[in-house]
């Protein structure tokens, strides 16, 4: 069974998809472009994955500072 227009769209907004990509997205579903609609959510999740990775090197930066600090002040207690 395939999604009502207002569960797309909220789903899209779930997924951080701004206006224009949801009016895009709809506008192929209008359509039938449903190839293009899969191209345009790979996108989407590689900008996704871009910015977890990006997130995650910050906090390993974050981790390997409080650990050189950590390591640094051991023996002041």
């Amino acid at each position: 069974m395939p999604l009502t227009a207002p569960a797309l769209l909220e789903n899209l907004e779930d997924a951080g998809c701004d206006s224009k990509f949801a009016e895009l997205f709809m506008a192929l579903e209008q359509s039938g472009q449903y190839r293009e609609q899969l191209r345009l959510l790979s996108d989407h999740r590689r900008q996704l994955l871009d910015r977890l990775h990006r997130e995650e090197r910050r906090i390993d930066c974050l981790d390997y500072l409080a650990y050189q600090i950590e390591k640094h002040h051991a023996g002041e207690h």
